[in-house]
């Protein structure tokens, strides 16, 4: 099977190698799901598709951006958006980083694999602004090393490969 035959759109990154399909989702789409797209977007350098979706958005909160903004990380594009806009696209995998949305959508349809990174919420994070921005940071830091684990993307990333379904 070639590369090509196995992301699930047939899209292609800019060297002609399949793009991998990722949906992110969380309850409010405002911060750890946010956060997980754009991560993905930077260490998958084109080579992966990757968005995020709740399951009751709220709008992405400041300091998703700030936190990205702060280690460097690309906001563009980002935007909360509904689980229910993703319904009938295909995607490789599907990752839940709340238990909630875990609960909601145990089974995505068109997903090939569904995965849970249940991750803490730093949106209800109560303190002083430092305090509130080193738990997105913090959420930040769990979602990299997550996705850096992920063996299907982090062998690939590492080699700097084309990044595909395993």
């Amino acid at each position: 099977m070639s590369a090509p035959d196995l992301a699930v759109d047939g899209a292609t990154s800019a060297d002609g190698a399949a793009r991998m399909r990722i949906l992110v989702i969380c309850t409010g789409n405002s911060a750890r799901s946010i956060l997980g797209e754009a991560l993905l977007r930077q260490l998958g350098e084109g080579r992966l598709e990757v968005r995020s979706a709740g399951t009751h958005p709220k709008g992405v909160n400041p300091l998703s951006l700030r936190a990205l903004a702060e280690a460097g990380i690309s906001a563009d594009g980002l935007e909360s958006t509904s689980v229910t806009a993703c319904l009938g696209e295909a995607f490789d995998y599907v990752i839940t980083v709340c238990d909630s949305a875990r609960e909601a959508c145990p089974v995505f349809p068109g997903a090939r694999q569904t995965l849970h990174w249940g991750l803490p919420d730093p949106a209800v994070v109560e303190g002083t602004d430092d305090e509130r921005l080193a738990a997105f940071h913090a959420t930040l830091a769990a979602l990299e090393d997550r996705a850096r684990g992920f063996p299907p993307i982090a062998a690939r990333l590492a080699a700097r490969e084309p990044v595909e379904p395993a």
